[in-house]
């Protein structure tokens, strides 16, 4: 290895460790946010505070998810600016956890949706497409419920802003990448028409909500339709390790996202009980965390400079995550049964856990193996060829 390969990898990994922090402050919020759900599923939880039931959906989609999210956009972007939105974020959610007047972290979590509407606006500016189009509406949708939540609205009624939030990010990166491959002429602007009518449907909850929320539901299901025809996923589920993996997790996603634009379509808006907690977690948890699984071999090495390579255990963490998910949902929510809610809700949790510390050992390992192997800075070794400088996303 050459003395400025050598230079190059310290440099990234000192990077890698800069962003740790706003990576420590989304897992922290994630941490908080499985910690009362045990007190939401009416079980003892390690930690009990009056005002973690209140916050809870906002910690989990805007304190977890969103610094995520914004992170990738940061580093993507590589300007000192961009990390003002992640920084917000984590800074946010951490606050919905202190005893501070709720107005300052919601003041941050606005300011945080805010800053990550710039940088996709700086996005645009470089080069305008269907997809970054779909994610920057996803961003205005977390803007909207951050605001609206700042004004007073509930979480249940600004349930589906919260929705678009992830959804439309997720499906302008599966787009992304579906482009890799030839997509025909009517594929963008059918994409397009899902996420605006997905949008259409996001603003009319507000004002008409019955109407709104049928709409919003057949959005979900229009797109989720888009995404298995053009997902390379479908491909993939015949290979091995790695892309198997993310395209099991792909495809089970979108089974839950299209469950809950199903009960959307069917029950109109539902701002509490059984159908309300299914369409909640089979959005955020079978959605969502689905496809933080499918994404975090590429995602996190990419932010932190630090390996992860796919390990069986990251698989047995998903399957645990939809087994007791389908638990949860499909016998203890749409059949009322009190216990297997509660065992699928706890099981839930187990999964993420199981999958975070899967995560976590297997790319400690990686670093260490990775750290014994290479050479000293003096050992003669060929030149870096392109593909061993560090790059982000995109």
């Amino acid at each position: 290895m050459t003395a400025a390969s050598v230079s190059g990898t310290a440099a990234a990994r000192r990077a890698g460790a800069r962003r740790a922090p706003l990576l420590l402050a989304a897992g922290f919020c994630l941490l908080a946010g499985l910690n009362a759900a045990l007190g939401m599923l009416g079980l003892p939880a390690p930690v009990t505070a009056d005002r973690l039931p209140q916050v809870h959906g906002v910690l989990m989609v805007l304190g977890f998810a969103g610094t995520l999210v914004a992170l990738e956009r940061a580093v993507a972007l590589g300007r000192p600016w961009g990390y003002a939105a992640p920084g917000c974020l984590g800074a946010g959610g951490l606050l919905l956890l202190s005893p501070v007047d709720l107005v300052v972290p919601r003041l941050l979590l606005a300011a945080g949706c805010a800053a990550l509407v710039a940088l996709y606006v700086r996005f645009w500016r470089r080069q305008p497409s269907a997809a970054l189009l779909a994610q920057a509406a996803g961003a205005v949708s977390a803007l909207g419920a951050a605001l609206l939540w700042l004004g007073g609205i509930d979480v249940p009624r600004m349930l589906p802003w919260l929705v678009a939030f992830l959804v439309l990010t997720i499906a302008g990166e599966r787009l992304e990448l579906a482009r890799v491959a030839v997509l025909a002429p009517s594929a963008e602007p059918v994409f397009l028409a899902c996420v605006g009518a997905a949008a259409t449907g996001v603003v009319a909850t507000l004002l008409w909500p019955a109407t709104g929320t049928v709409l919003l539901g057949a959005a979900l299901l229009a797109l989720v339709a888009w995404l298995v025809v053009h997902d390379v996923a479908r491909k993939l589920l015949r290979a091995t390790g790695l892309p198997r993996f993310t395209a099991a997790c792909l495809l089970a996603g979108y089974a839950w996202l299209a469950l809950a634009g199903t009960l959307w379509l069917l029950n109109g808006p539902v701002t509490e009980g059984t159908r309300y907690d299914a369409v909640v977690h089979a959005v955020f948890l079978g959605f969502v965390m689905s496809m933080i699984m499918a994404h975090a071999p590429v995602i996190l090495p990419a932010v932190l400079r630090r390996p992860l390579p796919y390990h069986p255990a990251l698989a047995a963490a998903a399957w645990l995550l939809h087994l007791s998910l389908a638990l949860r949902v499909l016998v203890g929510d749409l059949r009322d049964i009190r216990g297997a809610w509660q065992l699928g809700g706890v099981l839930n949790i187990v999964a993420v856990l199981l999958f975070a510390v899967s995560a976590a050992t297997a790319s400690a390992l990686a670093t260490r193996r990775a750290g014994a192997s290479a050479p000293a800075p003096s050992d003669p070794a060929p030149a870096a060829s392109p593909s061993d400088t560090p790059r982000t996303p995109r």
